[in-house]
């Protein structure tokens, strides 16, 4: 008989009181765990489909006492069919090519993703990162991980996705591009691109975090119909309502 070494458990931790990124005046808090070893893979395949977002090697989802604003939401890429808006953002980014790429730092990756800081999330914590740090958010994944460039037609980087592939689908890490294109709604079509790769390569699902309705940086998710929430531990469908498009139409792109 072969010999099976026992599972090692499961840790997992709730991180300290932080104030809210997306709500003003509230708390943040997080439920953390560990992302190694040989099971990493199916581990994060398990803890997205519960809601968990992951950053480095470690999985989270947020805990904060008294608030449910936070949704988990993902888009079942089969059903998916762009309305009008939508498909003015695909035309009018015709010309950038997507290249699934390496989960490899560049300087020119940072220098765009300082760019965008700079001009999006001036104030936040990740406008001070360094290159290592930028680096490390890159290649620090115990799964399989790629960036996605976009390109014009002079070759220029005009936006890139960190992309995370799991199971049953493809879940955006995070995405940034250049501030001045910001009317072509480079974010959006981001999500678009992915939308159709997850198509190409047969996966059901594209992940796209959480879902803040009130938070006008976040809810734009929203725009993508049909889509999924978790609920209960549930993934349900969600159907389009007039307070949603409301809140769509309004919403900044990440």
């Amino acid at each position: 008989m072969s010999y099976k070494p026992p599972r090692r458990p499961q840790f997992f931790y709730t991180t300290a009181p932080l104030p809210c990124p997306y709500l003003p005046g509230r708390t943040e808090r997080k439920v953390v765990t560990e992302i190694t070893g040989p099971d990493a893979e199916p581990l994060h395949d398990r803890l997205s489909r519960a809601g968990f977002r992951r950053s480095h090697n470690i999985a989270y989802a947020p805990v904060c006492p008294g608030c449910k604003a936070c949704v988990p939401i993902r888009i079942p890429v089969a059903d998916f069919v762009p309305d009008r808006s939508l498909r003015r953002v695909l035309k009018a980014n015709a010309d950038l090519i997507g290249t699934d790429m390496p989960a490899r730092a560049t300087s020119e990756q940072y220098q765009l993703f300082q760019r965008y800081q700079a001009a999006r999330h001036g104030e936040g914590d990740m406008a001070t990162m360094s290159f290592y740090d930028y680096r490390a958010m890159v290649e620090d994944t115990p799964i399989e991980t790629s960036m996605i460039e976009f390109r014009d037609s002079y070759d220029r980087l005009v936006g890139a996705c960190l992309t995370d592939r799991l199971g049953d689908g493809l879940s955006a890490v995070y995405s940034y591009f250049m501030p001045e294109l910001e009317r072509k709604s480079l974010g959006t079509f981001t999500i678009l691109w992915l939308i159709e790769r997850a198509k190409l390569i047969s996966v059901p699902h594209v992940y796209l975090g959480y879902w803040v309705q009130e938070s006008r940086k976040m809810a734009y998710k929203a725009r993508f119909q049909p889509s999924e929430i978790l609920v209960n531990g549930t993934w349900k469908r969600s159907q389009e309502n007039e307070a949603t498009s409301a809140v769509m139409d309004e919403a900044a792109e990440v």
